[in-house]
């Protein structure tokens, strides 16, 4: 007779039943059920809205207790928080407190709670919520508080006027504070010009319904016919019927500038000083984007109807344009008075930006008398630069340069010790976030890491930093080396993961090294699997039909149909830094031109390049699109540090800036066929 069965683990019977229910939910599987199948089987079973495969498949993972199953149980009950009781929420809440699931549920469950108007629980939870970034979530909060009879008028007009796209809590907070006169109409005209100045009609449109429906209707026709509704507009009129149209002629700025200018200039009558000062400046914006010449007299002129002893309240966005064409298209006797006023009217903010602490001083010290009446200015300019310099970014790079301080990089921090690296490795959500990227699951890591981190100090950021390296992660060693304060450490902040090949490639193409470092270090952190939303692919970040191009134009045997191949990075560093030569010698050795171009297309920084003659720094600030003038800044910078370090030389970025750029010499050629 057989022997008795052999005895089995007390987790052995609801593993093997959480497989058997995952096998009825997913009949064929390519390969074994592992626990890392599962949670990615999890993962995908949540994107698909499956939701027996998705129960499933928790089940198995939490009775093989895989370290990821808090990301399947989340998966899980987020799936159903419609239905989801408050006890069952706080359970979950209870067996992963502390980790980034348990703030991302209470997250969802808070946008959840204001959905079903439960008021109490909402206050309940709210002061539990530790990332505290989602715009609706604190609206339905205020709503909260103002329900109890606390005054929360500020926060709650910075948190509407912040919101861009309709939701329900902040629709619902302004609703309530309108109808108890909290808010008044000057608020939600307000509201309204910053919807339009943002291309959001439809908040544009939602806000001016709470002045009564017959002004949303004719606000809808305002703003979706902006010259047929002008042009019926004769004589003076309330000043509702003035903010109409005001948002009309910013409606139609926006798709016809020298129209609206035309229209205003013709029409003086249809706004009031005030509303004609916003419009001429959102003239002035929209020019200035487009990078006209006209657009410094477009904001002399809203400055000048503002009046000197007046705070015009304009948009952030809309000073910092101004600010940006004083600094391209105005002679530098005019350029630093008005760049300086335009300044001053920023938010506290944005004045305390580095780009206009840098550009203030350089004003200041343009502006600044003679002799000792200017001592002062100068002092205070040499003050701000101060404050910048010393650090790795940019426009410190150029503070210190600015006051001939000697380019130094950081000194070495301390090797982190055993028991620093050992803690890092003991924090389970770092661990989680490694496994997450393990599986192919890299914004859930991303998430999961960065919200670990939160708190950390610089000892603990360096030894997280180093565990990311040592893993091969670079995205994540970098990110977190990016944070620390006063303990830099260059060789996880710069680090050069394929160094032999990047220095080889760079140098068969005639490009500095230091440069492909300093773009690849922006464009994907050295990973070289990663692809974007776009398609572009490997460590440059080659589209595939950029890559067969340059293949076919350097010779190289290149299959679109191998989708490995466009991802060794041998092969993808060959062609990106093929094309980015081609790139190079097309726009005149300028490297600043050139990362536009790698970024945003060779065509842009060809027409951005026409105008005036500028020098590299203004040319980079004034370049139209946030993500490009961003990403060309950083990569000039990464690649000065990295210069230094190829070299052993100080960093220096100005003179890799190069010279001033202006239009293309006429007898200079053009590659036209540059993709």
């Amino acid at each position: 007779m057989p022997g008795p069965l052999p005895s089995r683990p007390s987790w052995w019977r609801p593993l093997l039943c959480g497989l058997w229910a995952l096998s009825l939910a997913v009949p064929l599987l390519a390969q074994p059920l592992t626990g890392d199948n599962l949670v990615v089987e999890a993962r995908e079973a949540a994107r698909k809205r499956d939701r027996n495969r998705l129960a499933a498949a928790r089940a198995a993972v939490q009775a093989a207790q895989h370290p990821l199953a808090p990301w399947v149980e989340y998966w899980d009950l987020s799936s159903r928080l419609n239905e989801a009781k408050v006890e069952e929420v706080e359970a979950f809440y209870s067996r992963w407190a502390g980790s980034y699931v348990e703030d991302r549920l209470r997250n969802d469950w808070l946008l959840e709670l204001g959905r079903r108007r439960d008021w109490v629980n909402l206050a309940r939870d709210y002061p539990r919520f530790r990332m505290n970034d989602d715009r609706e979530v604190s609206c339905w909060w205020l709503l909260t508080e103002h329900l109890a009879g606390r005054d929360v008028r500020e926060a709650a007009r910075q948190a509407w006027f912040a919101q861009r796209d309709l939701d329900d809590g902040c629709n619902m907070l302004a609703t309530a504070m309108v109808d108890s006169k909290r808010f008044g109409a000057e608020d939600v005209w307000r509201k309204a010009r910053l919807a339009v100045e943002a291309n959001r009609l439809a908040s544009a449109k939602a806000a001016l319904g709470l002045l009564g429906n017959t002004l949303e209707r004719t606000a809808g026709e305002a703003l979706d016919n902006p010259l047929r509704f002008l042009k019926r507009e004769s004589a003076s009129a309330p000043t509702q019927r003035q903010e109409l149209r005001l948002l009309a002629v910013m409606r139609l700025a926006a798709g016809d500038l020298d129209q609206a200018a035309t229209l205003l200039e013709e029409r003086r009558h249809l706004l009031s000083p005030v509303q004609a000062a916003w419009a001429w400046a959102y003239i002035g914006r929209q020019a200035a984007i487009k990078l006209s010449t006209d657009a410094p007299g477009l904001y002399r002129r809203a400055l000048d109807l503002a009046g000197r002893d007046n705070h015009p309240a304009w948009s952030d966005e809309t000073l910092l344009w101004g600010a940006r064409t004083a600094l391209r298209a105005v002679p530098p006797r005019e350029r630093w008075p008005l760049l300086l006023r335009l300044v001053a009217l920023m938010s506290p903010a944005q004045q305390a930006d580095a780009t206009w602490v840098y550009w203030k001083a350089r004003a200041l010290q343009a502006t600044a008398r003679e002799g000792t009446e200017g001592d002062a200015q100068r002092a205070e300019a040499r003050r701000l630069l101060e404050g910048l310099a010393g650090g790795l970014h940019f426009y410190a790079q150029l503070a210190s340069e600015d006051l001939g301080l000697p380019p130094t990089l950081p000194p070495t921090p301390l090797p982190t010790t055993p028991a620093e690296r050992d803690a890092a490795r003991a924090t389970p959500g770092l661990a989680r976030a490694l496994k997450l990227a393990e599986l192919g699951l890299r914004d859930e890591a991303r998430r999961e890491w960065n919200f670990t981190l939160r708190g950390m100090g610089d000892r603990e950021l360096l030894a997280a930093a180093r565990w990311a390296c040592d893993t091969g992660d670079w995205q994540l060693c970098i990110n977190t080396s990016d944070r620390t304060r006063s303990e830099v450490d260059v060789a996880t902040r710069y680090p050069m993961p394929f160094a032999n090949e990047i220095q080889g490639a760079a140098t068969a193409a005639g490009l500095e090294p230091a440069f492909v470092f300093g773009l690849i270090r922006q464009e994907t952190r050295f990973m070289a699997t990663l692809q974007s939303s776009a398609g572009a692919r490997g460590l440059m970040q080659l589209m595939p039909a950029t890559a067969r191009w340059v293949a076919k134009k350097v010779g190289l045997d290149f299959n679109p149909a191998r989708a490995d191949q466009i991802y060794d990075p041998a092969t993808n560093l060959k062609l990106g830094t093929s094309y980015l030569r081609m790139v190079l010698d097309d726009l005149s050795g300028s490297q600043a031109m050139a990362a536009a171009a790698y970024n945003a297309g060779p065509g842009r920084p060809r027409r951005w390049r026409e105008g005036p003659v500028l020098e590299p720094a203004i040319w980079a600030e004034n370049i139209p699109f946030n993500e490009t003038r961003d990403y060309v800044k950083k990569v000039l910078s990464n690649a000065s540090i990295y210069a230094a370090l190829l070299s052993r030389q100080p960093p220096v970025l100005k003179a890799r800036l190069g010279s001033p750029i202006g239009p293309r010499d006429a007898s200079a050629p053009v590659n036209g066929e540059l993709p």
